[in-house]
């Protein structure tokens, strides 16, 4: 990836950019953003960068090095990334190999994927993604030797807030006294995560959410979308692009056909349902429940700040926005903080791989205790 393919963040990639061309880049940078912050496609801009033979105001694109970065097949630049423990083949390079291909499948067709675009793309989707404890050792053995073709090597690790506790104390030393030429770039949406004794190793490089208008241009031009339209999307998706994207699909009306369909049946007390959609949450992947968990944080959020007349602020959709209004008619401050904790908790549990079924009934029963039961909003 170059720089000029990453949207907006013009000062983030000029800071790169000067560091770069000056010689001052620290060794061990740990680009740090909220969840859809473009850190991961920084990290691969600048990777690219460093590797490139004719650099300009951005990486050529033409020569040799770029070919193979912009196919993420360069041999000097490293992946680690988080995997869940899916492998069925006993021969550990071979599954090695496959996943790497995967990975780079994932960047090439994702190339502003989240965490749970990866796990869907490997099929890894009901199972906790971890970097192992064996990665710090590969790690060193990657960078044990000199440059294959550049002048540099680059490690990328990618989530390292997912790292088992051995493999975080592995990578130390390393990351202290690293080999000559060799940068370390971790990609981080959870740096408050991250082992201490990590982030005093790396210079912080803070990676802001794109603005409102930088996220509807692209999205606008990337999508062939009437610009009216992308602000919308742009408005909704709060400077997440991967959000933008989804939301530019058509993926938000399922949540809310969900949503709604819930709270209706939370209203009405009507148990049945309430099993039978516990089954059919028990069901979906683990990236969807904890999808439709967040949606409905979001959608609480909405109604409190409907409650409180905030309109200005509001960042949902027209039909969204009519839910809510007609929601928060039933609603007050007390009602909302419960079930927001609820909903919460539930996510908190669904993460350490409770029940999905018994999560979301327990969940759905005591907000049918929360909410009054009265006609429903729908």
């Amino acid at each position: 990836m170059k720089f000029s393919e990453i949207p907006g963040l013009g000062d983030t990639k000029q800071l790169l950019l000067d560091a770069i061309r000056e010689n001052h880049l620290a060794h061990a940078q740990l680009f740090a953003g909220a969840e859809g912050a473009l850190n991961l496609p920084l990290a691969l801009a600048c990777a690219t960068y460093l590797h490139c033979e004719n650099r300009g105001v951005d990486a050529c694109g033409k020569c040799p090095a770029c070919s193979k970065s912009l196919k993420y097949i360069h041999p000097d630049t490293h992946f680690v990334f988080p995997v869940s423990n899916i492998k069925q083949d006993k021969d550990e390079e071979r599954f090695k190999a496959e996943i790497l291909k995967s990975w780079r499948s994932f960047l090439l067709e994702t190339p502003f994927g989240n965490p749970d675009d990866w796990t869907n793309f490997y099929g890894g989707e009901n199972k906790q993604a971890l970097i192992s404890r064996e990665e710090s050792r590969e790690i060193i053995k990657s960078l044990a030797l000199k440059p294959f073709e550049s002048s540099f090597k680059v490690m990328i690790i990618w989530q390292p807030e997912l790292m088992h506790p051995s493999a975080a104390n592995g990578i130390l030393k390393i990351l202290e006294e690293p080999p000559q030429h060799t940068y370390f770039i971790l990609v981080t949406n959870a740096a408050d995560r991250l082992l201490p004794t990590i982030i005093s190793r790396t210079q912080l490089l803070a990676v802001p959410m794109l603005d409102d208008d930088e996220l509807a241009a692209w999205i606008s031009a990337s999508r062939k979308i009437d610009i009216d339209d992308a602000k919308k999307i742009a408005q909704l998706a709060d400077g997440n692009l991967a959000s933008a994207l989804k939301l530019s699909e058509g993926e938000q009306n399922d949540h809310l056909k969900r949503f709604t369909e819930w709270v209706y049946a939370c209203y009405k007390h009507d148990y049945g349902t309430l099993v039978a959609m516990a089954d059919e949450y028990h069901s979906l992947d683990k990236v969807n429940q904890r999808n439709l968990l967040t949606y409905s944080l979001n959608m609480m959020h909405e109604t409190m700040l409907d409650l409180f007349q905030a309109t200005g602020i509001h960042r949902v959709r027209q039909e969204e926005l009519e839910f809510v209004r007609r929601f928060a008619g039933q609603m007050n401050l007390k009602k909302i903080e419960r079930a927001y904790t609820l909903i919460n908790d539930a996510g908190y549990h669904l993460e350490r791989n409770g029940s999905a079924k018994m999560i979301f009934l327990d969940l759905s029963l005591k907000l049918a205790e929360i909410f009054m039961p009265a006609a429903a909003p729908v």
